[in-house]
């Protein structure tokens, strides 16, 4: 018999959450449940990523819908004794937007972060005890594949998919039935299905959050794969440094195999496939298709040339199908509520929805699902909650370091695969950082060039010389060292990378230089030819100046400078050496006046 519970209290487990010390915090709710004799009548789930990771730990407690952040272990007596023994919400802890004007608590689906949201791919995320297989049974969990193995054959899957309009949501959008299609078509005596979990761009956790909240989801979806394209094994691909959803991936796998999910005589068909996880090394390069699937091999993950495409010629030689944690995530719902659906949301060339990890310059840094076409204006300032300190916008990344930026001109551009490709970036796996007017975009250019070249696997000369070669003109340019002519260099370089380079990762090296110089060319000449930092990032191309108008003579920014660059008169405007000066910044901090600058 199923127990039953007046409340609910979900506390995020994400990784954000969990560092936070959402354990601590579910252990002390156990504590004071039981103290209070509750631990009969209230249930603590903890489930996978809400979302909204700026403000947590997030506990929410059902059926009120309250929504507690910022949680601490000690304020969890308080929730207890208050809310779930008395009754009483506590509002000191409540998040902020989800109280309405007239005191009332709003639903999560009212707050502005989720308003326009539509969780698809993350639709079990927050809601499921990632760990408990029931509870994703109890959500629809595992329909899915047991519709595909006793009532659809091969070619109506693809069919479905291909309908659907669903294309990859790993990097450059390849249609996900066409890619299914190929590798059903192939011919082999055994085939593969892979999951790409190696999540490498900076500030990118889509995939991992999904794995860490809903890792059913891909296990369910990768066995329908296996049945349509005819495989009977299955590699999910996942960093060795993302150990909550590695864990929780093996709990899945164990359970799905328990419940005969996973394994032998499927639903008591004749369809055979089991999972295994192969762990990677954190090498950003194994993102790509074939140096992933060297790896699983067990060799060195160096990407190989196409074709042969892994549809025909893939792990161990033999045809796999590989798509990421995202696209596998949106299969299941797909085949239960069917292609009209699922091609409803979105544009007509983008159908669905897209899963974003929100950084940066951001109010509401976290992980948001919008439907293809939400404009960027939207992201940023409705479900993002603008930018800190009242700043203005400068730029939006997106597509990590294979993508671009994208200027404030460009705010209300839909986001799309196409509208992105036009404007110089791209979707990529879905990294959306956000940058203010204090970012200086020439310095961008180099954290993302300098991110490639350390990861670089070195087998082809484009990208292994040519990308170091394009990062020393930046390392000058922004040391105050640039010459004329560094500019058309610079495109000269990222042309040939571009056309010569081996793997998606040297082809798409160049674009965040290309992007910047398109939108942002005036900044890279301020640079090379004034010698300044527009932003007033570069440490090198800065000068200390004491505006005479605020400075009071109380002399302690002298004090505070190690060099002695500072000379003044006490109730007299102080002034700084620039040739002594060497930029610590100490001067600037400590002076109460707000009278220093730097320009």
């Amino acid at each position: 018999m199923m127990e039953l519970y007046r409340s609910h209290v979900l506390v995020c487990g994400g990784t954000g959450c969990h560092s936070s010390g959402s354990a601590d915090i579910i252990a002390e709710f156990d504590k004071h449940l039981e103290k209070n004799g509750l631990q009969k009548e209230v249930k603590v789930v903890r489930t996978g990523c809400f979302g909204l990771c700026e403000v947590g730990p997030i506990v929410i407690v059902y059926p009120e819908g309250a929504f507690y952040s910022r949680v601490k272990a000690e304020d969890v007596e308080e929730i207890v004794t208050e809310h779930l023994l008395k009754g009483r919400i506590v509002k000191r802890l409540l998040y902020h937007d989800s109280i309405a004007e007239d005191e009332t608590i709003k639903s999560l689906s009212e707050v502005n972060f989720y308003k326009k949201q539509k969780r698809l791919a993350l639709r079990n995320c927050g809601v499921i005890d990632p760990e408990n297989i029931d509870e994703y049974i109890a959500f629809d969990g595992y329909k899915a594949l047991a519709k595909v193995v006793t009532e659809m054959t091969p070619e109506e899957v693809i069919d479905v998919l291909k309908a659907s309009g669903l294309r990859g949501r790993g990097g450059a959008g390849f249609p996900t039935g066409l890619k299914w299609q190929f590798t059903y078509e192939a011919k082999g005596d055994k085939k593969y299905v892979c999951c790409n979990a190696d999540e490498g761009d900076p500030g990118a956790f889509m995939d991992r959050s999904i794995l860490e909240g809903d890792p059913h989801s891909v296990i369910e979806a990768m066995a329908i794969a296996g049945y349509t394209v005819g495989a009977d094994q299955g590699y999910i691909y996942v960093r060795a440094e993302y150990p909550i959803a590695v864990r929780r991936l093996t709990i899945a796998i164990s359970q799905a195999r328990e419940y005969g999910l996973l394994g032998k005589n499927i639903f008591g068909t004749d369809f055979n496939f089991d999972i295994e996880l192969r762990l990677g090394a954190g090498a950003f390069v194994c993102g790509e298709e074939t140096a992933l699937i060297a790896s699983i091999e067990g060799m060195r993950g160096e990407p190989r040339p196409r074709p042969p495409f892994p549809a025909s010629k893939g792990v161990f030689g033999k045809p796999t199908l590989l798509n990421n944690v995202e696209t596998y995530a949106n299969i299941p719902p797909i085949i239960l509520n069917g292609p009209e659906w699922f091609a409803s949301i979105g544009t007509e060339k983008s159908k669905g929805t897209k899963v974003f990890a929100l950084g940066g310059n951001i109010n509401n840094t976290g992980l948001v699902e919008i439907p293809m076409g939400t404009t960027l204006r939207e992201i940023v300032y409705e479900i993002g909650g603008g930018i800190p300190n009242g700043k203005k916008f400068k730029a939006a990344q997106t597509g990590g370091p294979s993508g671009g930026c994208i200027p404030a001109e460009h705010l209300d551009i839909p986001i799309d695969y196409d509208s992105l490709m036009q404007v110089g970036s791209m979707m990529g796996s879905g990294g959306l950082v956000v940058m203010d007017e204090d970012t200086c975009m020439v310095d961008i250019a180099r954290f993302f060039l300098q991110f490639t070249v350390d990861e670089s696997c070195g087998k082809c000369p484009p990208c292994r010389i040519g990308t170091k070669r394009m990062l020393e003109i930046l390392d000058r340019i922004v040391s105050g060292k640039g010459e004329e002519g560094d500019i058309e260099k610079l495109e000269l370089l990222a042309k040939n990378i571009n056309a010569a380079a081996l793997c998606g990762l040297g082809q798409t090296a160049p674009n965040p230089i290309l992007s910047t110089l398109r939108y942002f060319r005036d900044e890279y000449e301020a640079h090379i030819k004034d010698k300044k930092c527009p932003a007033g990032v570069c440490q090198a191309l800065l000068e200390y100046v004491i505006i005479e108008d605020k400075c009071k003579g109380c002399g302690l920014c002298a004090r505070q400078c190690p060099v002695d660059a500072i000379s003044g008169e006490r109730k007299n405007p102080y002034h700084i050496d620039t040739e002594k000066c060497i930029k610590c910044g100490a001067c600037m901090d400590k002076c109460p006046f707000h009278a220093i600058e730097k320009r």
